[in-house]
């Protein structure tokens, strides 16, 4: 008896910097059927699935180019994936969705603009207007007054520890800390408990920077929903705020993260501008049995 296949789903497998997503087209494909959390949690499983930081779908906009909404592996819906923006970009034009060279993508953090560079018909960078950082307190959110103050070198107790932290939202939460070394302990011990820390009750992506210059950082990332992963593009703009913030950074900086290198440029007052590359990895047809896991 063959294998029943009632339903065929489409995926293409991308990644910036190591940072790698499952990419569905929601316009080619019905999704009307499945639990969208349940899904990315399925599908991002690395023993038992295709396995990726998450799952990111393409979709129509009434008022951008496209839509993107993006899933973390556990399941639960972030507001922006720098890194995913940039293979988002890469995806549509390669794809032939758009010709556009300079996009609006529609984001749970506004409206998104990146911009493809091309040599040849193939994409071989692309920057992102990320928009400007939110400082504010009750921006990021984090608990704790004054609400409509910034977060920087603000100390938290943890564990017997205390972390001197700087809090930046690029649409989504980050709280950066600056370490002379960054240890294993540090992002698998203590980056699970900043995310889940009662100061930030929408949870945070934790990053651990070393300052290698005025135009050079090192850092690792936790990302909330995720764990570590090898690069997060609204991390690194966020940890470029945060050193400016500082006083460790000038305006243009490149960081080092486990993944490869991402170029950030921010002057204060201004948005906040992301070079990096981005890559595809595999397309391929979802096993019926994985997308049986996700019906609602």
């Amino acid at each position: 008896m063959g294998i029943e296949r009632v339903v065929e789903l489409q995926f293409t497998k991308m990644h910036g910097l190591g940072n790698d997503y499952i990419y569905i087209d929601a316009m080619a494909n019905d999704l009307s059927r499945y639990d969208l959390e349940t899904l990315a949690a399925v599908l991002s499983d690395r023993h038992f699935a295709i396995g990726g930081d998450g799952l990111i779908f393409i979709d129509d906009s009434d008022k951008a180019d496209f839509k993107m909404r993006i899933f973390n592996s556990d399941g639960s819906e972030a507001e922006m994936c720098g890194n995913g923006m940039r293979a988002f970009a890469r995806y549509v034009y390669e794809h032939g969705l758009t010709d556009k060279l300079k996009l609006d993508v529609e984001t749970r953090a506004g409206i998104i603009r990146p911009t493809l560079r091309l040599e040849g018909e193939q994409v071989v960078e692309v920057s992102v207007d990320m928009g400007p950082p939110h400082l504010n307190r009750a921006d990021i959110p984090m608990e704790g007054q004054p609400a409509d103050a910034p977060v920087i070198a603000e100390e938290i107790a943890l564990g017997g520890c205390t972390f001197t932290v700087t809090c930046v939202s690029m649409g989504n939460p980050h709280c950066v800390i600056f370490v002379e070394e960054i240890l294993d302990d540090l992002i698998y011990i203590f980056g699970a408990q900043i995310e889940h820390h009662e100061l930030f009750p929408q949870r945070t992506n934790v990053e651990f920077v070393e300052v290698l210059g005025d135009d050079e950082l090192r850092m690792r990332v936790w990302e909330r929903g995720a764990g570590e992963t090898l690069a997060c593009g609204t991390g690194a703009s966020a940890a470029v705020v945060a050193a400016i913030l500082n006083g460790h950074c000038r305006e243009t900086v490149t960081v080092h993260l486990l993944g490869g290198d991402l170029q950030i440029r921010w002057r204060e007052g201004e948005a906040v501008f992301l070079t990096g590359s981005a890559h595809e990895a595999y397309t391929g047809t979802i096993h019926p049995s994985l997308l049986r896991e996700a019906e609602a």
